[in-house]
């Protein structure tokens, strides 16, 4: 059985992996994800200027009494959800997705899920 910190350093080597492919762009940002136990956040990065366009959490003010009461793949849907409503606001309409090194099932997969709903494309 893997250890704690092998998990977390294999996510990691994941994690260089992919970015060594992507780059976000003022045009298609990054959306990269990030899954912690007790929360999910989502946010569009435009890695020409290192900058954060557009995000969402968990842990949102605005959002944080209605999240309580969902599990976590329905809390995730609905951060992917506010952030594509926050992404078309700017004016962006289509993204690159990052899973960050997580593996695309469950919590991951609901954000990208919401976001496509609410009329990202990727």
């Amino acid at each position: 059985m893997l250890s704690k910190s092998d998990k977390a350093s294999n996510r990691l080597r994941r994690k260089r992996r992919i970015r060594k492919k992507i780059t976000g762009t003022a045009a298609r940002p990054r959306l990269t994800v990030f899954r912690s136990n007790a929360g999910i956040y989502a946010q569009l990065i435009d890695d020409i200027d290192g900058r954060t366009v557009a995000a969402a959490g968990s842990n949102d003010k605005e959002k944080r009494s209605e999240f309580a009461e969902l599990d976590k793949t329905a809390q995730a849907k609905e951060v992917g959800k506010l952030l594509a409503e926050r992404a078309k606001e700017k004016g962006i309409e289509q993204v690159v997705f990052d899973r960050n090194g997580f593996i695309y099932h469950g919590r991951v997969a609901a954000v990208a899920e919401g976001a496509r709903e609410a009329g990202l494309q990727f």
